[in-house]
């Protein structure tokens, strides 16, 4: 296994390391990160809590964080959550600087392409302290990716899930040797020997379904339509007569809308509805389901481990996957019958794939960050052209005369 960042530090300092998270979806990706930074005796880590997992509508998901055990949490009680994306980024980087400017981190780690990172990576570069970005370089049809690409350019340090994230980065000016592939960090957990007991998990969640789906659903922020969009899946998921665990949506605009639909479904007894469930609980579900609907990431990056079939629905995936690739994701549009289509051909789409990691992605992280040459990388970033852009810069500049 190579580290692009040279040998281990034999004796070192401390180094003092923050991960900020806003939501259960990216806690589940930092976890094994965190993990294995508490254990390591040379890393000093803090845990900054905010976003959805403060709020009771979302499951107050700050508790699975709390019950993990970090020795320094802190969680923002302050936050205010409107309806407002922009307002939201707003709050999150007062509270943020607040919190840095009292800890004095070395490195600020972020996930993703929500507005918690963005504002994590925003209060780093003004504050000169370095942003590490994890699973940056990816795409998506919804307003995230613009997200996820300024995190990026924010960012000094990045750990990507796979070759074509890294390419993506180097089209935006990275330096390579600042972005390391090592995979999706979930796939630590979901390939451990540590997993939940699935009568256990369902015992807990009183599921009692012996054969189950899961339907997970989120706003499209691009949509003008998502009313209608989140009606025409909610019918055929009625049509399907297939039994579901059913996950709120995250707190996007127009969530609201997902769960007034999601309300719809009452006292149906084929529709078990959960505003949360811990990571490891959700993949035992997941590891055991016929198969996952809907447009969470959870289908087109977890569901392949196990080789369980996944629908995606929509825009908001876009560009996320080769159907050439991951054969166990069947598309389909907001649209019943062929939505139905789709669950009725799952059972010819089991294959596993671990073209998003193998499970070895907190160690990569680990020795990487610990490495003599991380330590000395120079937080300030130059855009580093293309071999063509380079080129045609110094064609321009021989051509024109001043």
């Amino acid at each position: 296994m190579h580290f692009p960042f040279g040998k281990m530090v034999i004796k070192m300092s401390d180094l003092k390391i923050v991960f900020l998270t806003g939501t259960r979806a990216d806690y589940g990706k930092l976890k094994p990160l965190m993990l294995a930074c508490e254990k390591d005796k040379h890393i000093d880590l803090s845990v900054y809590v905010t976003g959805m997992h403060l709020f009771e509508k979302y499951g107050s998901t700050y508790h699975d964080i709390v019950s993990d055990g970090y020795s320094d949490i802190h969680i923002a009680e302050d936050y205010v959550m409107t309806e407002n994306m922009d307002i939201d980024l707003a709050n999150t980087i007062i509270g943020f600087s607040k919190y840095i400017k009292k800890i004095k981190p070395d490195m600020i780690v972020v996930h993703g392409d929500r507005i918690e990172p963005l504002a994590g990576a925003i209060v780093g570069v003004l504050n000169n302290i370095k942003v590490v970005h994890i699973e940056g370089g990816e795409v998506t049809g919804t307003a995230d990716e613009f997200m996820r690409h300024a995190i990026s350019k924010l960012s000094s340090m990045h750990f990507v899930s796979n070759d074509e994230a890294k390419f993506r980065l180097i089209q935006l000016g990275e330096r390579e040797s600042s972005i390391v592939v090592f995979g999706s960090p979930d796939i630590d957990i979901m390939l451990s020997d540590n997993l939940p007991d699935l009568n256990d998990v369902k015992k807990m969640y009183n599921i009692y379904h012996d054969k189950y789906a899961i339907f997970s659903y989120h706003p499209v922020t691009t949509s003008d339509n998502l009313e209608f969009e989140i009606n025409q899946v909610i019918e055929a998921l009625k049509k399907s007569d297939k039994n579901y665990i059913v996950i709120y949506p995250n707190n996007d605009t127009g969530s609201e809308i997902i769960c007034k639909a999601l309300d719809s479904l009452g006292d149906d007894r084929r529709f078990i509805c959960y505003k949360s469930i811990p990571f490891e609980n959700f993949i035992v579900l997941l590891k055991n389901a016929d198969f996952i609907i809907g447009n969470s990431s959870a289908g087109v990056r977890e569901a392949c481990v196990y080789g369980v079939p996944a629908i995606d629905i929509g825009k908001r995936q876009n560009g996320r996957y080769n159907l050439k690739i991951m054969r166990n994701i069947q598309y389909a549009d907001e649209c019943c019958p062929e939505i139905l289509k789709c669950i009725s051909n799952v059972d010819n789409h089991r294959f596993i794939s671990y073209y998003y990691g193998n499970g070895h992605s907190a160690e990569i992280f680990l020795k990487t960050i610990k490495s003599r040459n991380f330590r000395k990388m120079d937080i300030q970033k130059t855009f580093v052209d293309s071999s063509e852009t380079h080129k045609a810069i110094i064609n321009y500049i021989n051509e024109v005369s001043f």
